[in-house]
């Protein structure tokens, strides 16, 4: 268990927090595993520990341990894990408003004033026509949408993207790019095709061996797995994605006329 350890962060009450390598622990571990996680979700990690993927965008770290500690010192009161979790959320969300770039982005008005914060880099444009793929500020996404976005998403999925749009969270490693793309661009295309995101549905996440039916997430997240054990494959599945996405939201406009 020596790889995913990068760096100790610190002693927080009981707990032994670090930073780890989330690259290796989702091609090694398991794939779910995304900014940061604890033994109550991940068997792998030791008890009293909390691992925080490296991150590359601005640091989020005080936010993450503080809901961890809340969530921990909730239970122990009495409160159930679901109780817990609103009042952390709760917690984090005022903490992040009190940000001076949050601050300004409370008083912008328009919507595409917004957007031009938080994208941050276009990809793949030469290849896209129809449908943009931004990388955005993860952290801003966090703070003014939806503290649970990690890696990516996609219109489809979130209210708060725009149409045909794909959004990849800039705190993931940029080699994992590829991967998390391939992703959220299956994802998007069996959506498209009427598949549900998952049985719980967005907000409502279920682990696979709870998932009943078709599921656009986990047939994804199982595709994006692969592509991490196969990285010549990346390439040409990446651009069959694309071409896919561009040719049924084309069809989907046609139809909507």
């Amino acid at each position: 268990m020596k790889k995913p350890y990068i760096k100790k962060i610190g002693d927080f009450s009981d707990h032994k927090v670090f930073y780890v390598n989330g690259y290796w622990i989702r091609k090694n571990l398991d794939k779910e595993f995304t900014n940061f996680g604890s033994r109550r979700h991940f068997d792998f990690i030791p008890n009293k520990e909390l691992w925080i993927d490296q991150e590359n965008g601005d640091s989020e770290e005080k936010y993450f341990v503080q809901s961890f500690l809340t969530i921990e010192r909730e239970i122990e009161k009495g409160k159930t894990y679901e109780q817990a979790v609103k009042t952390a959320d709760r917690i984090e969300k005022r903490e992040r408003m009190k940000t001076k770039e949050m601050k300004i982005l409370k008083k912008l008005k328009i919507k595409s004033a917004i957007l031009r914060r938080i994208h941050y880099k276009k990809l793949f444009s030469k290849y896209t026509d129809k449908i943009h793929i931004w990388v955005v500020k993860g952290d801003l996404v966090r703070s003014l949408f939806f503290l649970d976005f990690t890696e990516g998403g996609h219109d489809l999925c979130y209210h708060f993207v725009p149409k045909n749009e794909i959004w990849i969270d800039d705190d993931i490693y940029k080699k994992e790019i590829p991967y998390i793309l391939i992703h959220e661009l299956h994802e998007r295309k069996l959506m498209l095709k009427g598949w549900p995101y998952a049985p719980g549905g967005v907000g409502n996440f279920s682990r696979k061996g709870d998932a009943k039916g078709k599921s656009a997430h986990f047939h994804s997240a199982d595709l994006e797995l692969w592509c991490r054990h196969h990285p010549r494959s990346v390439k040409k599945i990446l651009l069959k994605e694309i071409k896919d996405n561009e040719n049924l939201s084309e069809v989907k406009k046609k139809n909507q006329k």
